[in-house]
């Protein structure tokens, strides 16, 4: 069935005001279970985890209640679900951890299409532990990884693979369990940086390859956090600086501090919201419903991105979108012949149109691709309408004065 969304969006308040939102990647919007959810936990009553009072006993619900949740979602065991401030914050916290074990002639290998939080804290790490950085290149012409140039980075020496499941920017791809079972061969860990790819797929970490797995729920529906998924294993492998009295259990060990049990509830909301998008998939169990939901989610996304991209070839020349890989998620990166694209995001704001103009913390491969700073990012999230989509159409041909006789056909 397809999604309802008329009822889908029902449950944004933020959508009231008319506003079109195609700033997805960046955040989406927060509909209201997942606010009513984290309201709940916080009026209490609330305590430290324990298990004597209700205050108590509420804290430890929302703590393992959200470890079932992404368990569910990311295809991992709960003892392998990890919170964190964010993903930026996690991928530091795991370059220190993973970095203890690294030594002089050590190589790690990074990907030219990664956004910055999957690049510098591995740097960063390399440089203290004096471990050689190499890199998979980015073909210009496709927009997609440049596997030769990964095969040939790879070493007995390589100890870890940091490669996005997504780009932020360009929506691009990779070939993920290939470039895993590669890495694996060279006796080389996996870390994924699946925080654009999570809001658009159903995860599976082990079929991905991915050995570590960072997402980011305030990008599909939920509270600002950040979420890792790995096998329970691997992270008791693992010795994380601690205090001295506080847990050394896994996952616990490498959550430092009070947990924010308010933004774990509303975690939890938003993949229980995820799994109720489809109201007429089946399912007994809430991984076979967000199977269901986010293969409807990923129809309806399509049948927009389809239309976004005719509408934007109809533009002609003046219009440059820079998304071209054969794999891709529903985001477009476009430059505009002549035009500043800060300019143009400050015409469709006044249209009530945000799409936002920047590079968006991809260093990599906007330096990789000489891409243009600013240019124009264009995602799609579930709530994004057929009528949005032309209003952002029609916005950006009359940004570029395509307006009246030369204006693209609607269909």
């Amino acid at each position: 069935m397809a999604i309802d969304l008329t009822a889908l969006r029902a449950h944004f308040p933020s959508l009231d005001g008319g506003l079109a939102f195609f700033d997805g990647p960046g955040g989406t919007q927060t509909p209201r279970p997942v606010a009513d959810a984290i309201a709940a936990t916080l009026t209490g009553p609330l305590s430290n985890r324990g298990t004597v009072s209700p205050s108590e006993l509420n804290a430890e619900r929302a703590v393992t209640e959200f470890r079932a949740a992404y368990a569910d979602l990311l295809g991992v065991p709960a003892g392998g679900v990890v919170h964190g401030r964010s993903a930026t914050q996690l991928t530091y916290d795991f370059s220190r951890h993973l970095a203890k074990d690294w030594r002089a002639g050590d190589e790690i290998v990074l990907s030219r299409l990664d956004h910055d939080c999957n690049v510098r804290p591995w740097v960063q790490a390399a440089e203290r532990a004096g471990v050689s950085v190499r890199w998979i290149e980015v073909d210009a012409g496709t927009a997609e990884l440049d596997l030769g140039s990964f095969e040939r980075a790879l070493s007995s020496r390589t100890r870890l693979v940091a490669v996005t499941a997504a780009s932020n920017v360009l929506g691009t791809k990779p070939p993920l369990r290939r470039i895993a079972d590669l890495a694996h061969e060279a006796g080389a860990l996996v870390y994924v940086d699946g925080v654009h790819y999570a809001a658009h797929h159903l995860v599976d970490v082990p079929a991905l390859g991915a050995d570590l797995f960072v997402c980011s729920p305030y990008k599909f529906l939920g509270p600002h956090c950040g979420v890792l998924g790995g096998a329970p294993e691997l992270l008791a492998s693992l010795r994380p600086d601690k205090l001295l009295p506080s847990p050394d259990t896994v996952p616990e060990r490498f959550e430092f501090g009070t947990l924010p049990y308010e933004i774990l509830a509303g975690a939890t909301a938003a993949v229980d919201f995820l799994a109720a998008l489809d109201p007429g998939g089946q399912g007994a169990t809430r991984r076979e419903r967000l199977t269901h939901s986010l293969g409807a989610l990923h129809e309806h996304e399509l049948v927009l991105r389809t239309r976004l991209e005719d509408g934007l070839r109809a533009l002609g020349d003046a219009v440059t979108v820079h998304s071209v890989a054969a794999d891709r998620t529903p985001t477009l990166l476009m430059s505009l012949e002549g035009r500043d694209a800060r300019e143009a995001q400050y015409h469709l704001a006044a249209r009530d149109v945000l799409a936002p103009a920047g590079s968006f913390y991809a260093y990599e491969p906007f330096t990789a691709l000489k891409l243009q700073d600013p240019a124009l990012r264009v995602g799609l999230a579930p709530y994004n309408t057929t009528e949005e989509v032309e209003r952002l159409l029609d916005g950006l041909a009359s940004f570029l004065g395509l307006t009246g006789a030369t204006a693209p056909t609607r269909t």
